[in-house]
């Protein structure tokens, strides 16, 4: 699968931003959101199962992020609002394959993901 991100770029903070994930093909996997700064390590941001969509967030996202899907767009979105200047990462979505029905579990590792997008650029200004 190829993933295309897109929708970074430079906001004030507090802002709404949405990023975009466009998978190829027509497939449905497990997504996640994942951001990085330089000199760290790639965190956890969202996620979102394929079967049933159920959502996950990383601990300091407190509200202020959604992960969705548009299945028949095969795109995922991170939409995120109150945007603070230590949001600003690269963010990269990744994918993983669903392996059956009952595969719901929440997939939170950047290991766990074999498929990534080339990351989008969000710069918070205060």
């Amino acid at each position: 699968v190829q993933l295309q991100a897109s929708g970074g770029g430079l906001v004030q903070a507090g802002a709404p931003l949405r990023l975009s994930c466009a998978a190829s093909g027509r497939t449905t996997y497990h997504m996640g959101w994942f951001r990085q700064v330089p000199g760290k390590e790639r965190e956890f941001v969202a996620a979102i199962t394929g079967p049933s969509g159920r959502t996950w967030y990383g601990d300091y996202v407190n509200g202020r992020f959604t992960i969705s899907r548009d299945s028949a767009k095969n795109t995922v979105y991170l939409s995120t609002n109150s945007l603070k200047p230590e949001d600003t990462a690269v963010y990269y979505c990744a994918a993983r394959a669903i392996s059956s029905a009952r595969d719901t579990r929440g997939y939170l590792k950047s290991q766990e993901y074999p498929y990534w997008g080339q990351g989008t650029l969000v710069t918070v200004s205060s």
